[in-house]
């Protein structure tokens, strides 16, 4: 008993302590690490597993089709068809994720981030099932629909997930939340690549297992999905709940609601918007809001710009080049899945570097590089076969692009609309910003084969210039959101193209 006195009077004192000299500092707490690394691994991973994973079992896939076709309808699909066929199974899926992206903005406000994300998961594994069983029931059809569901569960996610980190975390630490998102898409596309190598799933006969694998932690993590708290910041804006919106953000938070007077009259600012707010923001009403549009061409600028950058166009050259540089097939492998590993490397540096550092300097620089690599490695790729060095500095190249690019092009467009669009427009932002990163995706998977035909290196002089106009437009428009809310940025990017919101005074990120 005279301990459990003795224990009372202490937490009492503690208590009267924090919230008396206002020395309480939301930081990481058991909820927010479990819902980073439950969405990371059960949400985010899938999404680039499905990216990367394809292309290993491809010729594979093609001969189970001809022979389903053959068995079915009795008919031999000629080159010219299979290609149309697997150009069907492929882009299939960026058709699902520019739906989902649609679809993010409806859900997130209907269902909550929370009960949106489980939706996702439910996606992906009967997507997952599909090619389980694609192959047993003989259907093509089988197989497509399961690039579907998943197509459209990464659609969600990109959309929704990335908004419910930022939403969870306290303003110190939305930059490190947000990036656990494009963090879990990078280490997906590296362990699909490993997966697809011959001694693990990259047999013959274990294509719908390969395909199928990242199911294991969708289940793992979906009970964890069911356990964590909702969006303080939903409940309180959008669904005008205050009671659960300030109990949710004490079970986040790990601390007493009494504690939290900063962070409850931060939501009680935030909901104090313009009745018109109070409507739902749906993606076309965002488009026709004047003091939005610059935040909208900002998000949408860069999720285009990080696929129109030509990454994907890069790692389709990384092994060709990895070949002539004088390395096997099996090393050229290697060194691609290498090329994943940097990427993967770089998402977690920035974990510590976007609370210090700060979103607009290391974007900008990513960006600025990325667009002089480009440049170089067409340069480079042109005179490859003139100079018995020239297939090494192309390796450079490329190992050095996909590194700057994961120091600020390929992470920070994932989280940024979060921060930079207020509670009521964000879903709509977030999907618009999903939207244009799919459609940037299936642009340069349309046209890349063309112009690699038509023009070969020189398609990076055209990835090259692209960059390098994203750069001047983010130079001239781009905030620094660090250490500002929402409602800040909002503010310095108001007067659309006539603002110059890095340029003014005051309101400078902490």
């Amino acid at each position: 008993m005279a301990f459990k006195k003795l224990l009372s009077v202490f937490v009492t004192n503690e208590h009267q302590h924090l919230t008396q000299s206002n020395e309480y500092k939301a930081g990481w707490s058991f909820y927010l690490v479990l819902a980073g690394v439950a969405t990371t691994l059960g949400s985010s991973l899938p999404v680039g597993y499905n990216i990367g994973v394809v292309n290993t079992p491809a010729e594979v896939i093609k001969k189970f089709c001809n022979e389903s076709f053959i068995s079915r309808y009795d008919v031999s699909l000629d080159e010219k068809w299979m290609n149309v066929l697997w150009s069907s199974v492929v882009s299939i899926f960026i058709v699902g994720g520019c739906t989902g992206s649609v679809l993010g903005a409806i859900l997130a406000d209907k269902l909550g981030r929370k009960k949106a994300t489980i939706v996702t998961s439910v996606l992906f594994l009967f997507g997952a099932l599909c090619f389980m069983v694609c192959r047993a029931a003989n259907s093509v059809e089988l197989l497509i629909l399961g690039r579907l569901l998943v197509g459209l569960a990464g659609g969600l996610t990109t959309s929704i997930v990335p908004m419910y980190l930022t939403e969870l975390a306290p303003l110190s630490l939305t930059g490190a939340m947000g990036v656990a998102c494009p963090m879990g898409v990078n280490v997906g596309v590296l362990v699909g690549q490993v997966m697809g190598l011959k001694f693990l799933l990259g047999g013959v006969d274990d294509w719908p297992y390969l395909l199928s694998v990242y199911a294991l932690l969708v289940i793992l993590c979906l009970p964890i999905l069911f356990m964590l708290p909702e969006s303080p910041k939903y409940l309180y804006v959008v669904r005008k709940n205050e009671t659960s919106a300030i109990n949710e953000l004490s079970r986040v938070r790990g601390v007493s609601a009494s504690i939290l007077t900063d962070e409850v009259d931060s939501l009680r600012e935030e909901s104090r918007v313009e009745v018109a707010d109070d409507d739902h923001w749906s993606m076309l009403r965002l488009v026709m809001e004047p003091r939005l549009r610059l935040p909208l061409l900002l998000a949408c600028s860069m999720q285009a710009g990080q696929q129109t950058s030509g990454i994907n166009a890069v790692f389709y050259y990384s092994q060709t080049i990895f070949k002539q540089a004088g390395l096997s097939e099996a090393n050229s492998q290697y060194a691609t899945i290498g090329c994943g590993a940097i990427n993967v490397c770089t998402a977690v540096l920035m974990l510590h570097l976007l609370p210090r550092r700060g979103r607009r300097p290391l974007l900008l620089a990513s960006v600025l590089s990325a667009a002089v690599i480009l440049a170089v490695l067409a340069v480079t790729m042109i005179y490859i076969n003139m100079l018995s060095w020239m297939p090494y500095v192309c390796m450079v190249a490329v190992l050095s692009y996909v590194l700057v690019y994961g120091f600020g092009l390929g992470p920070i467009p994932y989280f940024i609309a979060s921060e930079i669009f207020e509670v009521p427009p964000r879903p709509a932002g977030m999907a618009w910003g999903s939207l244009a990163n799919w459609g940037g995706n299936f642009l340069v998977g349309m046209s890349f084969p063309t112009m690699r035909e038509a023009i070969g290196p020189y398609s990076f002089i055209v990835f090259s210039v692209i960059t390098a106009a994203l750069y001047v437009f983010l130079k001239i428009y781009f905030p620094e959101t660090r250490g500002k809310t929402p409602s800040q940025v909002s503010q310095l990017c108001s007067r659309g193209f006539q603002s110059r919101p890095h340029n003014t005074p005051g309101l400078t990120g902490i």
